[in-house]
């Protein structure tokens, strides 16, 4: 087993993308910390854990709250007396043409995606810093380069490429690894909840914007996270790694 014993915080993991961590990380022996705002999507997954035989535990909250994501840090080491990686997955949107956004809707994403992430970096590095081992997981996404509708999204999504590269610098020589993923069109309940007509149109462009001509899975996406919290990547830090089926190659 890859991650045999290893303790992990995966936030925002009651669906999607952090449930496809959390599971494939289970398999591979981790114990982990579910973190989601929805108690019952959160205790789900633990759940699921548990009867494959696997050790999880739920904590609720948001990541915009220090408080909360300090819980998460305090329980793994409570419960499984360490922490050794944490995948900043939580994430919102709130989409709107730049003219039409507001501070509504700016507010909550650059809180949840950005603080959030800047949370759990500082709140883990400080039981890794001391143990002398760590593996940071920033979830970035392609919008990072820049996406219609998405300003805040995109912002949040590129500063937290920023803070992954100065984090990696920052904690490297104390034997921990800060690297980011970017998600392309992974589908995920964030993807099917969008209108009807978009969907159909994004269908219709998928061969011409996606080279590989399929949209992600969760398990793209985890299965790239087992790599990176695995000590085969022992040797890589400060990287973002597009998993986005070449379309931001």
């Amino acid at each position: 087993m890859r991650l045999k014993d290893k303790v992990a915080i995966v936030t925002g993991s009651g669906r999607g993308i952090g449930e496809g961590i959390v599971l494939r990380f289970a398999e591979e022996g981790a114990k982990l910390v579910v973190n989601d705002v929805n108690e019952a999507d959160a205790n789900a997954v633990v759940n699921r854990v548990k009867a494959a035989g696997g050790q999880a535990v739920a904590v609720l909250g948001s990541v915009a709250e220090r408080p909360v994501v300090q819980q998460m840090v305090d329980t793994a080491v409570k419960e499984f007396g360490t922490l050794d990686i944490i995948v900043n997955n939580a994430g919102i949107t709130r989409d709107s043409i730049l003219h039409k956004m507001t501070d509504e809707q700016w507010d909550p994403v650059i809180a949840v995606n950005l603080k959030g992430v800047y949370y759990g970096i500082q709140c883990a590095a400080r039981v890794m810093r001391e143990k002398g081992y760590g593996k940071i997981i920033n979830i970035s996404s392609t919008s990072a380069l820049g996406n219609v509708g998405q300003l805040n999204y995109s912002a949040s999504k590129a500063g937290v490429i920023g803070m992954t590269k100065t984090a990696a610098k920052e904690l490297g020589a104390k034997g921990v690894n800060v690297n980011a993923i970017a998600p392309g069109m992974i589908w995920t309940d964030m993807m099917k909840n969008m209108p009807p007509e978009t969907l159909k149109q994004m269908d219709m462009m998928l061969p011409f914007i996606v080279p590989m001509n399929r949209k992600g899975s969760p398990q793209d996406i985890a299965n790239l996270a087992l790599f990176l919290a695995s000590d085969e990547s022992s040797f890589i830090t400060g990287q973002v790694i597009f998993c986005d089926g070449g379309m931001k190659m």
